[in-house]
Parts: structure tokens; C-alpha cells; sequence
């Protein structure tokens, strides 16, 4: 931790920070390679996490505006460097743990102007080879099911930051939300829903930005 006086924020990228999810665009929008449904595999228990999106993204078929059209159809916050520079100046440290592709991710982000510190499956894209997506060996958060393990980064920020906050929207951000208080809890899409059907208390949002201005309003000066 660089100043003690920091406050820690760990956000998911897909569907928190953008207000689509990548994997659900690229299966409704990109042709695809697969003869069979990597997901249903998954949810089966055939295979991990991190092997179905491996397969789903390795199977794209998509020359450069069709994958270009994607990323653009995610939507990243459109505030969001103003709400980075603005949570930055009051002491915020913003991580991103992703069980996503970090190719993505890191481009929404260059081509916003924002750097952060995030956490997520390497990967390149081709036309000829899709998304192919490797596991993060090297990772202090590696964890072979998903490729990055978010509790554990969720775990680092609490030992920086007992106060520490997360923001998520999917169900791989169910266990990394309930390891922060419940006011440091944000969550929407199945996250808001799975929480309210359980009695866990959260604080809804449906924009990253929300996130970022709430924490802005209780920050002291």
C-alpha cells in the first residue's frame, strides 16, 4: 500500500464497469467455430471456468470491425476517467479483478485513456484464432479454475483497506462480495438479484459512475 490513508475499491470489469458483458455479446453477435456448447459443458461440471470461455473465445470467427463492433457495443462507462481522476484525488486505489480476458479490458481502457491496476486471463485476438485466452501462472492470484482467483485479490484489499469496497454484477463476484461489509457491497445484474433473494443487504447501482460518486459523497476531505 503506497499512503496507509488509502481507501481500496475492487471492481469487476464486465457488466460493472461496462453495461454489457463481452462473453454474452461475442456468443449473440460472432460467428462461431464450436460444434457444441462449451457453457452447457461447464455448468455440467465437465470442465472449469476458465475452459469454457477458453473455448468460447478460442472458437470467434471474426475479422477486425466485427470484433471491433463488440467492444463498443459493451459500453464502457462513459465517465469513467473523469470518475478515476476524481476518486484517485480523494485517496481511492481501483483494482479490477476479472475472470474475463485481459486483451479486452486492457484496450477498452487505452482507448478511454484510464490506467488501473487489473488482474485478469491474458490473451490475444486473430481472425484466424479467435480470442485465445492462457492462464495466468505468473499471477500472485492465480487459481486454475478461473484463471484469477477475485476472493483472494478481495482478501489483499482487506488487509490494506478493512473498508475495502467491491462492485460486481455476475456470479463469479458472489464470493469475492460477501467477504466486504455490507455498506461496501455494490452490486447489479444476477448479483443484485441473487443477494436480494438471499437477505444479503447490498447497495444497488446501475452505472460504474453511481459506484464512484457514492463513495465520492462519503469520503471525508
Amino acid at each position: 500500500m503506497r499512503n496507509r490513508h488509502h481507501r481500496v475499491l475492487v471492481s469487476d470489469f464486465d457488466g460493472t464497469m461496462t453495461k454489457f458483458d463481452f462473453f454474452d455479446l461475442a456468443r449473440r453477435d460472432l460467428p462461431s467455430a464450436a460444434d457444441h456448447d462449451f457453457w452447457q459443458d461447464y455448468v455440467a461440471g465437465q470442465i472449469t471456468h476458465f475452459e469454457a470461455l477458453a473455448g468460447i473465445f478460442g472458437s470467434i470467427r471474426s475479422d477486425w470491425p466485427g470484433i471491433e463492433q463488440v467492444l463498443a457495443g459493451m459500453q464502457l462507462d462513459p465517465t469513467l476517467k473523469d470518475s478515476v481522476a476524481r476518486l484517485r484525488a480523494a485517496g481511492w486505489d481501483i483494482v479490477v479483478a476479472s475472470a474475463g480476458c485481459g486483451w479486452y479490458i486492457e484496450r477498452l481502457l487505452r482507448q478511454a485513456g484510464v490506467e488501473l491496476e487489473v488482474h485478469a486471463n491474458p490473451g490475444e485476438f486473430a481472425p484466424e484464432t479467435g480470442l485465445r485466452l492462457t492462464l495466468p501462472t505468473a499471477s500472485p492470484y492465480f487459481k486454475r479454475e478461473t484463471g484469477i482467483d477475485k476472493p483472494a485479490i478481495v482478501r489483499a484489499a482487506l488487509a490494506r483497506d478493512p473498508a475495502a469496497v467491491f462492485a460486481g454484477d455476475g456470479r463469479p463476484d458472489l464470493a469475492p462480495a460477501l467477504l466486504v461489509r455490507p455498506e461496501n457491497r455494490f452490486a447489479t445484474g444476477w448479483l443484485a438479484h441473487h443477494l436480494e433473494n438471499v437477505g444479503e443487504p447490498f447497495r444497488p447501482f446501475e452505472t460504474w459512475s453511481q459506484v464512484a460518486e457514492a463513495l465520492l459523497e462519503e469520503t471525508p476531505c
